[in-house]
């Protein structure tokens, strides 16, 4: 329990937090249309389907306002420099931005489903009322008019529409009713889109759809103005409904009760969600400053495995270890922005990154770049960044373990660069003392782009006599009998016949037990930051591992478990 704390302890209290205040907006919403003086006469018309549909609406409001804040890429930048000197653990939240994003999108189709639901049944009932199929009191009610002395409760206000067709007529005659119908829509296609084997393999399907957002917030905004809740009004003198409620033929006739007046609550929705808004409307029009910014290609490179390597300058572009960019090539998409970790250090005058065959739009950019004349500048690029990850953070540790799965490599390639270049310049701010990298594989050549960088920094750290230094263990997770046949034969070579590495390729997948033990025996007393780029089942073994091998007395080693988002 110790050391689960010590990893989840913060975000666990942040998502109780975030629990805990859409129970209180839910309850405390549903009891004041449910207990409230204001609402009895509605209530008589909706019964407790009326706190069943402004309670969600309540929940909704705050996550929608939540919602926008954990893609404002540059806003989530600019508070990890400013937590610089603040805790490792709070800058891990900000790495879990488009985990909070889906939970607050969970909570939205929830609510939603529950106020929709609670509103057909109000419209269903609104029309019976108006149709006298109720009582005599629902009857009064439905029948009040909007005219000098007197204001409506029932927003139905015809019968000439026959009885079945009117919930629909209504719908899709006001604004409440249209707007509801709009949202509903483009949330349905925004979450249906969202799912991981659509996200994966129609990406293009993902992103155009997720721009229906756009639809969403501006119904969002506009659904209240149509007031179709209502609530009594203090006239002068009061009607107590107490007393009247009975006597509906009295209304009007009598001082104690006099006609009742209604009036539909204020639009709400637009406050919390302005604020998100403006600043997401601040994030586009920064990458569209980015995007006009003059790009060059500074060299491009076709490596084994179809993988794409684009070396890049743009002026004042600066980057840290581990960040992300975002492409846009218009030649292929005008609005399709794709995300990519840079391979380059931050000492080098470019920036790079290696793009593998993934989809559609790689496969198009790549089929561009193979088409180029030698020498000749690529298509337009647009690039939005960098962006922090949690791989910045990798020089704040002791020691670090570094688990890159296939294309997962690319931010410790960023990593081994600069630690090279801190090496070459004995740079006296580097606290690391201790690497461990794995690379995942499952071809051989997708190991030959990446291993002359290892090739470097194996013989750098001889000549410093720091062999120590780095630890790398390569493993193919894919191979034939041919090839396994041919390293029996080799095995005693000095050199990998994969990599041409001195540390040989591991078959298989690594042990991640018997790694992990290794770390720990090897740092007794260290902090030991675990970071991964891969996917999400060996994200779950890390994070077991991290919390299973940390020793909660503060003197032992601790591991951290960091992972890319994107």
């Amino acid at each position: 329990m110790g050391n689960w704390i010590i990893n989840n302890g913060l975000t666990s209290f942040i998502m109780v937090a975030w629990m805990g205040i859409n129970i209180f907006l839910f309850v405390w919403f549903y009891f004041f249309y449910d207990l409230g003086d204001e609402f009895f006469y509605t209530r008589h018309l909706l019964g407790s389907a009326l706190a069943w549909a402004r309670a969600p609406a309540a929940v909704l409001n705050f996550n929608c306002m939540l919602i926008l804040l954990p893609v404002c890429r540059n806003l989530l930048s600019l508070i990890r420099g400013s937590f610089v000197c603040c805790g490792r653990t709070m800058r891990k939240q900000l790495d879990k931005n488009l985990s909070f994003h889906k939970l607050a999108g969970y909570m939205i189709g929830l609510m939603t489903a529950v106020h929709m639901i609670a509103h057909l049944l109000n419209v269903e009932w609104y029309n019976n009322s108006r149709r006298g199929v109720y009582d005599k009191l629902s009857t009064a009610l439905s029948n009040l008019e909007d005219t000098e002395n007197t204001t409506y409760l029932n927003p139905i206000r015809t019968t000439d529409v026959d009885a079945q067709q009117t919930p629909t007529y209504f719908v899709f005659t006001t604004i409440a009713g249209l707007t509801g119908v709009i949202i509903t829509l483009a949330l349905i296609l925004i979450i249906t889109s969202s799912m991981e084997v659509i996200r994966r393999s129609y990406f293009e399907v993902f992103w155009y759809t997720h721009h229906l957002f756009i639809v969403f917030y501006i119904g969002l905004v506009f659904h209240g103005a149509g007031r179709i809740v209502r609530r009594q009004t203090t006239t002068n003198p009061p009607h107590n409904f107490t007393f009247c409620k009975n006597r509906t033929d009295d209304w009007g006739r009598i001082p104690e009760c006099p006609i009742p007046q209604f009036a539909g609550g204020f639009p709400q929705t637009w406050m919390w969600v302005i604020g998100p808004m403006f600043l997401y409307l601040c994030e586009r029009v920064l990458r569209f400053i980015r995007y006009v910014q003059t790009v060059r290609y500074r060299k491009i490179v076709m490596r084994p495995s179809k993988v794409l390597e684009l070396q890049l300058v743009k002026s004042g572009f600066k980057m840290e270890v581990g960040q992300y960019v975002f492409l846009n090539c218009p030649a292929i998409s005008q609005l399709e922005w794709h995300p990519f970790t840079m391979t380059s250090a931050p000492e080098e005058d470019f920036f790079s990154i290696h793009i593998r065959s993934a989809g559609d739009w790689t496969d198009k950019l790549i089929s561009i770049m193979q088409q180029l004349p030698e020498g000749e500048q690529g298509p337009k690029m647009g690039v939005d960044g960098p962006f922090g990850t949690a791989s910045e953070d990798v020089f704040d540790y002791e020691v670090s373990m570094l688990v890159g799965a296939g294309i997962g490599v690319t931010p410790f390639a960023s990593i081994l660069k600069s630690i090279w270049y801190k090496f070459k310049d004995s740079n006296p701010k580097l606290r690391t003392r201790k690497i461990y990298f794995y690379w995942l594989c499952r071809e051989t050549h997708a190991f030959e782009w990446f291993a002359d960088l290892l090739q470097v920094l194996e013989r750098e750290m001889e000549e410093r006599g720091m062999g120590d230094f780095l630890t790398y263990k390569l493993y193919l997770t894919g191979w034939d009998q041919s090839h396994a046949t041919h390293a029996m034969v080799h095995f005693d070579e000095e050199t990998d016949v994969v990599t041409g590495l001195k540390q040989k390729t591991h078959y298989g997948r690594p042990l991640w037990d018997k790694e992990f033990e290794q770390v720990r025996k090897e740092n007794p007393t260290s902090v030991v930051g675990t970071f991964l780029c891969g996917p999400v089942a060996l994200a779950k073994v890390l994070e077991k591992k991290c919390a299973k091998y940390s020793d909660v007395d503060p003197r032992k080693t601790k591991f951290y478990f960091n992972k890319e988002n994107f």
